[in-house]
This record gives structure tokens, sequence and C-alpha cells, in this order.
């Protein structure tokens, strides 16, 4: 099968989903038949159906163009020549690009329904967008190392922020020339030189108040980490609190079989998988 009967057959099918749904009574969507016209020529039409509401009697033929690029005023001027010589038949054109402006003024003019069907395209399927904003605030436990400590036991902690610097995603500068840097200790606890635990740190957070910074000073204090005990001068508490609005959209793409826009008033009706 060629493209153009799959796209003939691909209209024909929304077409009966469609009909199903908005007709009462049981109407079939036909696929490539001829109808005799006024004049004694028969017509091929693409897609034809017919319907019928309060004893009228409704005839609806589609022309299918499975173009790239928008139909020229051409095409839509000899579908129209071809509803002039049936018998009260509306006409549909379909394609998957759009029209060019003196198409679509023909069939504005001449009541012509211009299509666009197709496959929906990334973000084409969208059926809400929802805008949510989120507020964290986190707590961050930085320490103070003595450095003249640091120095005597060989810890080196322009290195040591060097790499916390790279921990960042993209890498900055952000613990490189600071006072305060965090360590990744064992427990919470808060030792002298000889391993006692003097106080903790669920104690100092006990004293805090809300979303405020804060600096406990100390002396001849040790935080145990998972490079041995580390003496400290300070543990400050630093607040960072973070507004970010995002606009999340929902995206049925998934679930959709089809779009049918209606070319001149931008109207579109998406057609779910089944």
């Amino acid at each position: 099968m060629n493209a153009n009967i799959e796209y003939e057959k691909f209209t024909q099918e929304i077409y009966q989903e469609l009909v199903n749904a908005d007709v009462v009574k049981s109407t079939k969507v036909k696929h490539n038949i001829k109808i005799l016209g006024k004049s004694g020529q028969k017509h091929q039409i693409d897609v034809y159906w017919e319907y019928e509401i309060a004893g009228v009697l409704h005839k609806v033929a589609v022309e299918c163009k499975n173009y790239n690029k928008p139909i020229p005023i051409s095409k839509v001027r000899d579908f129209y020549g071809v509803l002039s010589d049936l018998d009260n038949v509306s006409g549909i054109m379909v394609t998957k690009i759009g029209y060019q402006e003196g198409a679509k003024k023909i069939g504005s003019h001449y009541g012509i329904s211009l299509k666009e069907l197709r496959t929906p395209n990334q973000g084409e399927a969208i059926v809400a967008e929802v805008k949510t904003c989120i507020n964290v605030s986190v707590r961050h436990c930085l320490f103070e190392v003595d450095d003249i400590w640091a120095k005597e036991n060989g810890l080196d902690l322009q290195a040591y922020r060097e790499r916390l610097d790279c921990l960042n995603f993209p890498p900055k500068e952000k613990w490189l020339h600071s006072i305060y840097i965090p360590l990744q200790v064992k427990d919470r606890s808060i030792c002298n030189a000889k391993g006692e635990i003097i106080d903790t740190l669920d104690n100092l957070e006990n004293q805090l108040r809300p979303d405020e910074d804060h600096i406990f000073y100390l002396e001849n204090s040790y935080i145990d980490t998972h490079c041995g005990l580390v003496k400290i001068r300070a543990i400050k508490y630093e607040y960072e609190q973070n507004n970010k609005t995002m606009n999340i959209s929902i995206d049925a793409q998934e679930f959709i079989k089809a779009i049918l826009k209606d070319a001149l008033n931008g109207e579109i009706r998406l057609v779910a998988k089944r």
C-alpha cells in the first residue's frame, strides 16, 4: 500500500470514529468510491459517508492530500469543481501540513471545510498546563575547622574545599574561600580531645529559632568524621530558601491517535487511541 492510500485509509478510520461519536444512526464511512455527477461524469471520492438527521439526508465527500507542503489554491479549486457537479454533497479537504492563503479564501468562500489531519507531533497533544510554586527551605550544618590543628595533623583544608567545589554541577567556587564547610560526620556527638562527649548537634539544633542563621562558638571541641576526630572552632547553621515556579504540561501524545485541526478557525480535536 502506497503512502497516499495509507493516508486515505487513515482518514477513513478517523472519520469513522468521529461519525460514530456524533451520529446516532449507524453510518458506514467508505473509502475510494465513484459517484455520478450531474454532468454524467463519474468522480472518484477518497472518503465518503451519508447520514440522516430529522429525515434529511446529508452527504459528505473528503478529498485527501498526503502533502508535505501547504495545499495550493488550484487543488481546492479543483475539488470545488467536483463538488459543484455532485448533488448536494458537502466537501472536506484534509492534508498534513496546511493550506496557502489563497486556498483558504477559496475554501471559506465556497463552504469547503479545510482540515489538517495527522498523528500528533511533540507538544501538540497538550491537554492541560499546571503552574506550581515550590518553596524549599534547607538548613545547612557547617563547620569551622581549626586551621592550625589541621596543618599540624596533615589535613589539607584547601584541597578538601576544592574537592567539594568539584561536586557542584556545574562546578563553581562555592567552598574555596568559605570559612564554614560541610563535613561528613559519623555521629552527632561533639567531643573533647579525649573523645568524651560534651554536647550533641541535636542539642544545638533544639536551641535554634526557625529559619534563622546562627553560629555556635566552641572551645576544645571535636567532631567525629570518617577521617577521624577533627577539631572545630564553631558550628554554623545556615538556612537556604529556594522558591521555584514550574510550568507542568500534561502531554497526552502517547494516548492520541490523531489531531484534526480546522485550518480556517484553528479549532483542534484530539482523537484518542482505543
